[in-house]
């Protein structure tokens, strides 16, 4: 298969005891609705803040680049790393 670009807006719910955690993740079409998708997110009242990002690979070989943060809104953790 070949290599695909995958765009993701992934929100961040706050924990009892102030931290962050990852929600579900939602695939998106493009660059432009992974924007408008993080940022609708980011303002829902479960959540503290979301991010967009995109990265590639062939999910047939589970091969993928790094992720890129396209914008982060709201509060979301300082290390994402482990995206």
């Amino acid at each position: 298969m070949p290599i695909v670009t995958y765009y993701v807006a992934l929100p961040y719910t706050r924990l009892e005891d102030g931290g962050l955690a990852p929600g579900p993740a939602v695939d998106c079409p493009s660059l432009a609705a992974a924007l408008q998708r993080a940022q609708a997110l980011s303002r829902a009242p479960a959540n503290a803040g979301a991010i967009a990002f995109f990265r590639s690979g062939d999910a047939n070989l589970g091969e993928f680049t790094e992720a890129v943060l396209i914008r982060a809104f709201g509060d979301v953790p300082d290390d994402l790393s482990d995206l």
